[in-house]
């Protein structure tokens, strides 16, 4: 079909196929961005945790005053949780996945840098490996002997044995640290220049926050250093999925009997801490598909409205067109042709404007750059709305048999 006469026409319907492109344009921009937004919290919520998160339960706990017998009713607290039918393991931790809190340090790689080479989480508790669950790659995991006391440790980290300046890092971090290199053997420095040895790799173990960025989610370390009641408030329960309940109760019970003054404010499954964890990112993944669904409902309605318009004031012209031979189909290829050309210019329009959205989101939200792949995925979406919305119209204009352009001579 020959485009010229076409575009001739638009000329001369400048508004409407204005209102159509600008409207086109505002939701191409629109949907582009919010079909990144919504891809980078799934990315977010699906990212591996590095730990056994169907099996474990977390029983937090809070003392009343000080604790001067705080190690000996750990190991109290401890032995009577390894009782119970179906634990398979057990740890008091510093911290765990998803509390959207976390203890972190500045990592050097030499004890004479000015500025750190970046920022990791530190897990601390006696057996955490084998408890979360990771999946060891290279090295080891800490033997009993290796673990020192956490009070120790944090009073004068001089007092630390050499065999227990040793560290268990994440591969992401040990990418990071050493790209290419084997990290078993090397030495990394915390922020007050303790220096750690290298002796095992996970998988993955993730941050507890998340507030540093995706890209550092996996920048974790498993010192060996015990926990006490009072430092650590978590303990951890490795169990089978079905009897995670049942053991929740178990160990409060467990955990009330042996100190009845004791609170327990927290009892919860893993599952339902990345659930509660990630419930802003479903709601925000939510709101923006409730939007990206509103905009194209709207702008297929506003193309169907002005569509309609715009047949019925051509009445005459279109009647004139099948009384000089032209058929059903060519009406409605005409209409059709006339949609995609609109449709083509306010995506062009839309996509300068949606990397011009992606800039200011980068710019104030530090938000990674849009791929080019988001474009033309908006752009395909709208062709598709624009022909859709206009098959009704079109259909309408073609049937309009040649007889009236003469009845509105």
């Amino acid at each position: 079909m020959d485009i010229l006469p076409i575009l001739s026409t638009l000329r001369r319907h400048k508004v409407t196929a204005t209102l159509i492109v600008l409207e086109i344009a505002l939701t191409c921009a629109i949907v582009c961005n919010a079909v990144f937004l919504i891809s980078q919290r799934l990315h977010r919520m699906d990212m591996p945790s590095g730990v056994a998160i169907h099996e474990l339960v977390q029983v937090q706990v809070s003392t009343i005053g000080a604790q001067p017998d705080a190690r000996a009713r750990t190991q109290e607290d401890l032995a009577a949780l390894r009782q119970i039918p179906g634990v398979q393991a057990v740890t008091l931790v510093s911290q765990l996945p998803f509390i959207n809190s976390s203890s972190n340090s500045s990592i050097e790689l030499t004890p004479t840098q000015t500025q750190p080479t970046l920022n990791a989480t530190l897990y601390f508790g006696e057996n955490v490996p084998q408890t979360f669950g990771t999946h060891l790659v290279a090295g080891r995991y800490f033997s009993p002997d290796e673990y020192v006391d956490f009070e120790v440790a944090n009073n004068d980290p001089k007092a630390i044995p050499r065999s227990s300046l040793i560290v268990i890092i994440t591969r992401a971090l040990a990418e990071r640290l050493w790209p290419g290199e084997d990290p078993l053997g090397k030495t990394l420095y915390l922020g007050d220049l303790t220096s750690l040895r290298v002796v095992g790799v996970v998988a993955s173990l993730i941050r507890p926050s998340l507030y540093w960025g995706d890209d550092t989610a996996q920048w974790s370390m498993i010192l060996p250093l015990r926990m006490a009641v009072g430092q650590g408030n978590s303990y951890v329960l490795r169990t089978a999925p079905q009897d995670r309940q049942r053991v929740i109760k178990a160990a409060v019970a467990a955990l009330k009997k042996l100190d009845p003054k004791r609170v327990i404010t927290q009892q919860r499954t893993l599952d339902d801490a990345r659930a509660e964890f990630f419930q802003g990112d479903r709601a925000m993944t939510g709101l923006l598909v409730g939007v990206i669904v509103a905009l194209l409902l709207v702008t297929g309605l506003g193309i169907v409205g002005l569509a309609s318009l715009w047949v019925a004031q051509r009445r005459r012209t279109i009647g004139v067109r099948r009384a000089l031979g032209a058929t059903r189909a060519d009406i409605l290829h005409y209409f059709q042709t006339e949609n995609f050309l609109l449709a083509t210019i306010g995506i062009v329009l839309g996509m300068v404007l949606a990397y011009g959205i992606n800039l200011l989101l980068m710019l104030h939200y530090e938000l990674p750059r849009m791929p080019w792949l988001y474009f033309p995925v908006g752009a395909l979406a709208l062709w598709l709305i624009g022909q859709l919305a206009v098959l009704g119209p079109a259909l309408r204009a073609s049937n309009v048999p040649p007889v009236v352009a003469t009845r509105t001579v």
